[in-house]
C-alpha cells in the first residue's frame, strides 16, 4: 500500500514538473501597465524593464534586491540610459534578498501607489515562484502580468525551482 501511494505521489511529481519545465512563462505582448517590479539576480530583467519603461510601457518601474552601495548613476552608466529615467521613473528597492522578501518589498511600493495593473519582469524559470510570492502580498484588485525573461536553465536548475515553488505552494495553503 506504502508503496502505491509513494507511486501515485511521484508520477504527480513528474507530472508537474513537465508542466513546470515545458510550459515556461514568455515574454509579455506589448500591452501597457501603470508599473514594473522587476527583480534583480538574472541576466536581461533590468535591461527587460528599462527598454519598456523607455518605450511607454508603464510610468515607473521599481527594482527589487539592489545592493545598498549601488546608485542609480551607475545603474544608468551599465545599461546605457539616461540618469534622469533613474531620477524621474525608477524606484531602486533595497530590502529584498530572496524571493520571498522580494514580493513583500515589491507589494508595499505598489500599495503605496494604489497601481492597478503590474508587470512583473523576471526568468522565465523563476517567474511562477515570484509570481506566487508577490501575488500572496497584494490585494485582489491588482493585475499582475508576467513577462519573463527567456533563458536556457539546466535541469538541475528546473528541478531546484519546481521544488521550492512546491514547497511555498503548499506553505502558502496551510497559511505560512
Amino acid at each position: 500500500m506504502i508503496s502505491r501511494i509513494l507511486a501515485f505521489l511521484m508520477l504527480c511529481w513528474m507530472l508537474g514538473f513537465a508542466w513546470f519545465a515545458i510550459l515556461l512563462p514568455q515574454p509579455l505582448d506589448g500591452r501597457t501597465s501603470d508599473a514594473i517590479v522587476v527583480l534583480t539576480g538574472g541576466a536581461g530583467r533590468i535591461d527587460r524593464g528599462l527598454t519598456l519603461l523607455q518605450q511607454g510601457a508603464a510610468k515607473r518601474m521599481f527594482i527589487s534586491g539592489v545592493d545598498r552601495s549601488v546608485r542609480p548613476v551607475e545603474l544608468a552608466s551599465r545599461y546605457k540610459v539616461p540618469v534622469r529615467l533613474f531620477e524621474c521613473c525608477i524606484t531602486l528597492g533595497r530590502e529584498a534578498i530572496d524571493t520571498r522578501s522580494n514580493g513583500l518589498e515589491a507589494a508595499r511600493w505598489l500599495e503605496k501607489r494604489d497601481y492597478r495593473t503590474v508587470r512583473l519582469i523576471t526568468t522565465d524559470w523563476h517567474m511562477r515562484r515570484a509570481a506566487l510570492e508577490l501575488r500572496q502580498q497584494l490585494p485582489d484588485k491588482v493585475v499582475l502580468l508576467y513577462d519573463a525573461v527567456p533563458s536556457r536553465p539546466s535541469l538541475t536548475m528546473l528541478i531546484k525551482e519546481y521544488n521550492k515553488y512546491l514547497l511555498r505552494r503548499m506553505a502558502a495553503l496551510i497559511g505560512l
